[in-house]
């Protein structure tokens, strides 16, 4: 089926948010999007703010080598494209803030805020994945579902499980763009896959 745009309010939604499933499938790939990639993740203004703010609380579940990275270059870095990212280590795609644990990659900002000890959980583009959040030249912002090898199986899982995308991201969306927004996607949801 080909996707099509769903405007609310401001914020243009690609149907494929609502027609895709997705659920992370960690046992499958032991959290490598942590350490591949072109360029770290995408942070905001404030985010940058807040890693710092927060680093007493997750920096000791950082690798040395994490450590050292944020120490040498700070919080962030400008990729080719100018946008702010998490630091890489070197030469490798490995994230600043990953941390490895039982064979697997987690992130330790994550890590410490599921424990309850850092009032941060990790960049908004992390936790909204797959989806990508854009600002386009008209001011209106673009969500737009990404799909990555490396989470083919996530995608086999969330329709093995029937979980959308935007209900398996119901948390971070609402985080992001607030409970009325989610209530409006839920009944263009609705609406759209009546039609369909």
């Amino acid at each position: 089926m080909q996707s099509s745009i769903i405007q609310i309010k401001n914020i243009l939604v690609s149907s494929e948010i609502i027609t895709e499933c997705f659920s992370c499938d960690y046992e499958k790939c032991g959290g490598v999007c942590c350490i591949i990639g072109d360029s770290g993740a995408p942070i905001e203004e404030d985010e940058a703010e807040q890693l710092e703010r927060e680093y007493p609380n997750y920096k000791e579940l950082m690798s040395e080598a994490g450590r050292h990275k944020i120490d040498e270059t700070g919080f962030f870095e400008i990729d080719t494209d100018g946008d702010m990212v998490t630091p890489l280590l070197g030469n490798v795609e490995e994230c600043a803030y990953t941390r490895f644990e039982d064979g697997g990659c987690f992130c330790a900002i994550e890590r410490s805020y599921c424990a309850g000890k850092c009032a941060f959980a990790k960049p908004i583009s992390c936790r909204l994945y797959p989806i990508r959040v854009s600002t386009l030249s008209n001011g209106l912002t673009a969500l737009n579902l990404h799909r990555w090898p490396i989470c083919a199986d996530a995608f086999k899982k969330g329709k093995k499980e029937e979980l959308p995308v935007y209900k398996f991201l119901r948390e971070p969306l609402i985080f992001k763009f607030g409970k009325e927004f989610y209530s409006l996607l839920e009944g263009a949801a609705k609406i759209f896959n009546a039609k369909s």
